[in-house]
């Protein structure tokens, strides 16, 4: 007979080498394939879809929009997660974080990302310190309110000035005199590697997104995930931010995804208006087994009463498995 200690030796290891064997696994990575085709339900199990506070602010800082209604409005819309912008934000201290987390979970809607704001291309020490403290404070935020991963950003030049001069040239920018895009991609890399551990030790994931800057194109994305190479940064897409060769580079950076946000335009685009496949973009979904968060970032002119609840139905529509 096996005695008490060789019995719990022989279930540690056991254990031990079921999470090594999970470690840096994706959610749609092609090992779990097989697993989850042994084991089907029968149930016809489509994306969670989420929105993002993002999507009732409506770019206007007239119009206000605290967090507790969009999360309240996204419930009762029948959305099944719910995306924070951290710059909607009221205020950070724990009494409002902790009271936005109750109310999400009394509301019954999980508050699955929050998006988040730095820039690591600057040359100066400093400032790429300022927005690594920037960083940090914001996973202490996604923390408190029991969020389990943030958008970051590389960042960008500014050369151009205003976002929305920066829109007028498709997103596209030149370096500061001087420096190359190299330094910026080694800037980047270098925040990261700082910020990972930080984050890890926090059980919050940093999740890239392909948000101008060095990120503007699928390539400079992957450079930057490429040189940290961390389970702790992952990657997050966005259907909207591809100006050019937008479903080529959607399905390079797809399978590297671990979280997406889906633009809509309706009544007619804010900065621009991007035709998005979304019946091809579900297809990809199947084809690489992505079964992650879709979060809503709807970025139109129209009513967000009810442009909101038409995306959600589009999204339902074609994110399923």
């Amino acid at each position: 007979m096996t005695n008490r200690r060789e019995f719990l030796r022989g279930s540690v290891a056991g254990i031990a080498g079921i999470a090594g064997a999970a470690v840096g696994k994706t959610a749609h990575s092609e090992d779990w394939s097989d697993v989850s085709a042994t084991k089907k339900s029968g149930a016809r199990r489509g994306n969670l879809i989420a929105t993002s506070s993002y999507s009732f602010w409506h770019f206007d800082e007239d119009v206000s929009a605290p967090m507790d209604k969009c999360l309240h409005k996204a419930a009762d819309l029948g959305f099944d997660a719910f995306e924070v912008l951290e710059q909607q934000l009221d205020r950070t201290d724990l009494t409002y974080l902790h009271n936005l987390r109750r109310e999400a979970f009394y509301a019954g809607i999980s508050l699955c990302s929050m998006s988040t704001h730095q820039t690591f291309v600057r040359p100066d020490v400093d400032d790429r310190k300022a927005n690594i403290a920037k960083t940090k404070h914001s996973v202490d935020v996604a923390n408190e309110m029991g969020i389990p991963a943030i958008r970051v950003n590389t960042g960008r030049w500014d050369t151009w000035g205003s976002f929305d001069a920066l829109m007028e040239h498709r997103g596209i920018e030149k370096p500061l005199d001087g420096y190359t895009e190299e330094d910026a991609i080694g800037w980047c890399v270098a925040a990261f590697e700082e910020l990972v551990p930080y984050a890890e030790a926090r059980g919050v994931a940093l999740c890239l997104e392909n948000h101008w800057g060095v990120a503007r194109t699928a390539t400079g994305l992957l450079k930057v995930l490429d040189a940290v190479d961390s389970p702790w940064l992952g990657c997050v897409l966005d259907t909207g931010n591809f100006l050019d060769d937008t479903m080529e580079q959607i399905e390079k950076v797809l399978p590297r995804a671990n979280f997406v946000q889906a633009k809509t335009y309706y009544g007619g685009g804010v900065w621009y208006e991007l035709p998005i496949d979304y019946a091809k973009i579900g297809e990809l979904f199947r084809k690489y087994n992505y079964r992650g968060y879709v979060s809503l970032e709807f970025e139109g002119k129209g009513d967000a009463d009810v442009a909101v609840p038409k995306s959600l139905a589009l999204l339902r529509e074609n994110f399923y498995f």
